[in-house]
């Protein structure tokens, strides 16, 4: 078989196989859309009622922003709080999950686990967890943000671990160095900027959770959005959206600039 025809029976096969994966998307479109009820034209059809309700919102009510300010700082303090606190616990947790560092499948992966199961938790539902125990408050949305940012960041952190140069570790354990020494001089030296790199995503992920996590009372500017839209008060809603719209984007400048620094 010549080379132009092995061409073409390798074409023909892709050309199979993309057919076959766009069937099956659109068949599953189709069947999803039918269990659920929903499709474009749905879409379509309520779209008059999407553009009133952005004639609702504006103009925006400048005058309600003062009252915002301070619940957008609450916002962010507990974003800074809750990433810092997992930030330096998820540390250890991370080095413990890591399998060149701790082989010892005993140890490893008991710690992932308990990782992976922090994960499967929403956060809105730990918002909701923590708000039952301990009350409405900025000290709910907290504890949520600090369990969810560290199922994240230990498995970011964890997976860049076992992802460094190992010539350096060896080195330190054939000289005599113990494990504190190799995480010390070999490890975080590698990982420290990645570190810090994962540490503000997570801080720009939680200031938004923060404004969601506010709907069920675990403080924040999103408590107000939430008060606000209950009282059809279109014009307020609108300020709050447009001063967390800035204030996201400010925030991800800021942090787009630190982590452009660290390469």
């Amino acid at each position: 078989m010549s080379k132009q025809e092995v061409k073409g029976v390798i074409s023909s096969k892709a050309k199979l196989r993309m057919t076959v994966l766009l069937v099956a998307i659109v068949g599953m479109y189709v069947f999803t859309s039918a269990r659920t009820g929903s499709s474009i034209p749905d879409l379509i059809s309520g779209s008059p009622r999407i553009f009133s309700m952005f004639a609702e919102l504006f103009p925006p009510n400048w005058g309600y922003a003062s009252q915002v300010w301070g619940y957008l700082a609450e916002t962010v303090q507990m974003a800074i709080i809750a990433t810092t606190v997992a930030a330096i616990i998820s540390i250890p947790i991370s080095l413990l999950s890591a399998a060149n560092l701790f082989p010892n499948r005993t140890i490893h992966m008991p710690v992932r686990f308990i990782m992976n199961v922090l994960r499967t938790i929403p956060d809105i539902l730990l918002a909701v967890i923590f708000v039952g125990i301990f009350g409405i408050g900025v000290f709910s949305g907290i504890m949520a943000l600090i369990i969810f940012s560290l199922g994240l960041l230990a498995k970011l952190l964890y997976e860049t671990i076992e992802a460094i140069d190992l010539n350096p570790l060896e080195a330190i354990r054939a000289s005599g160095g113990n494990t504190i020494q190799v995480i010390w001089y070999a490890v975080m030296p590698q990982v420290l900027p990645q570190f810090v790199s994962f540490s503000l995503y997570v801080f720009e992920v939680n200031v938004r959770a923060s404004v969601v996590l506010g709907f069920v009372g675990a403080g924040g500017i999103g408590l107000i959005l939430q008060q606000q839209l209950g009282f059809f008060n279109y014009p307020n809603v609108s300020t709050i959206i447009l001063i967390i719209f800035a204030a996201v984007v400010v925030i991800d400048y800021i942090s787009n600039k630190i982590r452009e620094g660290l390469v």
